[in-house]
């Protein structure tokens, strides 16, 4: 099975910055999209942004203009930077390989990694 590799969560102040990274195998990095997830105690979990194999990204409106997705092909791995972090934005973030696309909006593949814990507080 493929394993997902997420890090840099942690504690953060409102207002902060943290980027968090996804480590994954070249087989699967090199052929899908790639993107984050989060999911907070007793809501579902939910899309946060995304990048494709060509680059071209998307996010969720309730982080756009703060969070940026970028990936390094060269290190199989996919980034999400977050700025201005706000206390609702606590949640375990997924990173997660072979989503796509459809009309009604994004959807994910099969790959998860384990999550990564971030939490903004005072």
């Amino acid at each position: 099975q493929v394993q997902l590799v997420e890090s840099g969560g942690g504690l953060v102040q409102p207002g902060g910055s943290l980027r968090l990274s996804c480590a994954a195998p070249g087989s699967i990095f090199s052929i899908y999209s790639m993107a984050w997830y989060r999911q907070a105690p007793g809501k579902l979990r939910e899309f946060v942004a995304a990048i494709s194999t060509d680059s071209s990204t998307n996010s969720a409106d309730s982080v756009k203009g703060r969070f940026t997705i970028s990936r390094d092909n060269n290190k199989n791995t996919v980034y999400l930077q977050m700025n201005s972090l706000k206390p609702e934005d606590t949640a375990v973030y997924y990173c997660n390989a072979g989503g796509g696309f459809r009309l009604t909006g994004p959807f994910p593949g099969d790959y998860w990694g384990q999550g990564t814990q971030v939490t903004v507080s005072s």
